[in-house]
C-alpha cells in the first residue's frame, strides 16, 4: 500500500479455499521471446536480490504466459526452501485500488450514486466532505491526508484497526490542500471509497467484487489478505534491512488495508483482470472512459491519474498502470490497452523495485513493431558481440579493422554477463561526415550503457563503440 495501500474493517473470505487452486502455468508464447523473458527476470531477481516472481503477460488480448521464478519461501536454517509456482497467491496491494474504483463505477451504472456525488452524502463527518467528490477521492485529488505513505510496517500497524479509526485520524483533520487544486497518493481516499461502495451495496466490498467481478472472470485465487493471512502453500512475505538477507516480513493488522490493498491471487488472475480491461467486458465503455482519462486540476494541469489507475502515453500507446506494496511484496501490473498487451508481476520481497524493472524491460518486446528497424539491428549484433562474434558483411573497411580477435573478446568478457537488456532504444540521430549518426541507450537493472554508431548511405556502419553511462 505505501505508495499503493491499506483498509477496513475484518472481512470474511468467502470466495478462496485455504487449499490452492488448479496449476495456472500459461504458455504460448515464441520461444525466442520466452527465452528473453527468461533471462530478463532471472537477471532482475539476481541483481535485486528479490526471492521470487510471478510473471503473466496478455498478448492479442488474451493471457499467453503465466510462470513463476525464484523462490517462494528461501531457506533460513528452519524452514525450507521452495521454488515459486504459477499458482501461488502474492499480496498485490494498491493494485487493488483499481478493483475498488471499478466497483463504484458499476453502481454508478446501477443507477446508485454518481462518481460526482459529494462524500457527505454516504460518510457524514469528514473534513469538508459536501465539497469533496468520490471523484476527487479515486483520483487522488481530494486533499485527504494518506495514513500509510511509509515503505514499513510500524508498531501500531501490527494491531487491528476499524475503518472508524483510520477515518477519524486521517479523514476528520485539515486537508493537505484545498480539493481539486493538487495531487498527492492518499490511501485514505480508498477507505473512504469503500466505505461508500458498502454503504450503497449492502455488502462488504469483497463480497460484492466476488460477485461482480471474479467469479465472472473466472478469477478463482483471488483473497482477502487483508481479513486472513496467506497460507503456507502461497508465496512467504520477507522484508530485509539494507542488504541483509530475506526476513519474514510481519503482518499488518486486519482492517489496515481494505479498499486500497486487500487483494491477494496469482499472476495469472491478475491477467484474466487485465484481459477484460483490454476486451471491455466488465464494465461499459462510458465507465472505461472514465476510469483510464487523466483526472485534470482545478487549473487545468494534469495529473498523470485516472481513476484508481496511472494513466499516460508512450509512443502512442495508452498505457493503464498501478504498483503495490503491503508488508512483505511488490506488484507492478501495466495495461497497454491499445495494443492488447499486459504484464502482471508479483514479488515476494517488500521495499524493491525488481517488478516494475521487469514490467519496464517486458514492455518494448511485446509490443508489435516495438523496435525500430536501425534498434533492432543495433541489438542484433549487441547479441552478436554478447557472444564474441560479428557479422562482418555488416561493416566498413575501418569498422572491419577495428573489430580484431582482441576487441571481440573484450565485448564477449564485458557484455556477454550482463544478460539480456532491460531496455534498448535510440536518444538521437543526426548527420555528420557524410553518415548517420545514432545514439541508444542501454539499460540493465543497476547500470546504463550507451551505444554510438555511424552508417554510411549504403547502410555499411563505421563505428559501433559502447561505453557506460557515468
Amino acid at each position: 500500500m505505501r505508495s499503493c495501500l491499506r483498509f477496513l474493517a475484518l472481512l470474511t473470505c468467502v470466495f478462496s479455499l485455504p487449499v490452492l487452486v488448479s496449476a495456472q502455468a500459461v504458455d504460448t508464447l515464441d520461444p525466442a521471446l520466452r527465452s528473453r523473458i527468461d533471462r530478463v527476470v532471472t537477471q532482475v531477481l539476481q541483481q535485486t536480490g528479490v526471492p521470487s516472481a510471478s510473471v503473466a503477460i496478455v498478448q492479442q488480448g488474451k493471457v499467453a504466459y503465466a510462470h513463476a521464478y525464484g523462490r517462494a519461501r528461501v531457506f533460513n536454517g528452519k524452514t525450507t526452501a521452495q521454488l515459486a509456482t504459477a499458482d501461488m497467491r502474492y499480496a498485490i496491494g494498491s493494485i487493488s485500488k483499481q478493483f475498488t474504483a471499478a466497483s463504484l463505477l458499476m453502481l454508478q451504472e446501477d443507477g446508485k450514486l454518481s462518481i460526482d456525488d459529494p462524500v457527505s452524502k454516504y460518510v457524514p463527518g469528514l473534513t469538508r466532505g459536501d465539497e469533496i467528490t468520490i471523484r476527487q477521492l479515486l483520483s487522488h485529488t481530494s486533499g485527504y491526508q494518506d495514513y500509510w505513505p511509509e515503505d514499513y510496517v510500524m508498531t501500531p500497524m501490527l494491531e487491528p484497526a476499524s475503518v472508524e479509526h483510520i477515518l477519524q485520524g486521517w479523514a476528520r483533520k485539515p486537508l493537505d490542500f484545498d480539493p481539486g487544486t493538487k495531487w498527492q497518493y492518499s490511501n485514505t481516499n480508498f477507505v473512504i471509497a469503500g466505505v461508500i461502495v458498502e454503504k450503497v451495496a449492502g455488502e462488504p466490498l469483497f463480497d460484492f467484487l466476488v460477485k461482480r467481478v471474479f467469479q465472472p472472470l473466472g478469477m478463482k485465487s483471488v483473497w482477502n489478505s487483508d481479513a486472513t493471512k496467506l497460507t503456507t502453500p502461497d508465496a512467504t512475505a520477507y522484508y530485509r534491512h539494507a542488504l541483509g538477507m530475506p526476513r519474514v516480513a510481519p503482518k499488518e493488522g486486519a482492517g489496515w488495508m481494505f479498499a486500497a490493498g486487500e487483494l491477494a491471487m496469482t499472476a495469472h488472475d491478475l491477467a484474466l483482470w487485465d484481459q477484460s480491461m483490454i476486451a471491455q467486458s466488465v464494465l461499459k465503455p462510458e465507465s472505461y472512459k472514465q476510469m483510464f482519462t487523466e483526472v485534470k486540476l482545478k487549473d487545468g494541469k494534469g495529473t498523470g491519474y485516472g481513476l484508481g489507475v496511472s494513466v499516460h502515453t508512450v509512443d502512442g500507446h495508452q498505457i493503464v498502470e498501478h504498483s503495490g506494496e503491503v508488508s512483505g511484496f511488490v506488484a507492478d501490473n501495466e495495461v497497454i490497452t491499445d495494443a492488447g498487451v499486459a504484464i502482471a508481476v508479483l514479488t515476494n520481497l517488500d521495499a524493491s523495485a525488481a517488478a516494475s524493472q521487469v514490467v519496464r524491460a517486458l514492455a518494448p518486446m511485446l509490443l508489435p513493431g516495438a523496435l525500430k528497424p536501425e534498434e533492432q539491428q543495433a541489438l542484433d549484433i549487441f547479441h552478436d558481440l554478447q557472444k564474441g562474434r560479428i557479422d562482418r558483411t555488416l561493416l566498413a573497411p575501418n569498422l572491419n579493422d577495428y573489430f580484431t580477435a582482441e576487441a571481440l573478446a573484450d565485448f564477449k568478457a564485458s557484455l556477454g554477463r550482463l544478460g539480456e537488456p532491460m531496455t534498448f532504444r535510440e536518444t538521437s540521430t543526426s548527420l555528420r561526415g557524410g553518415m548517420t549518426f545514432h545514439a541508444f541507450s542501454i539499460t540493465y537493472p543497476n547500470r546504463q550503457l550507451r551505444l554510438t554508431t555511424y552508417t554510411y548511405p549504403d547502410g555499411k556502419l563505421e563505428q559501433f563503440l559502447i561505453a557506460p553511462v557515468q
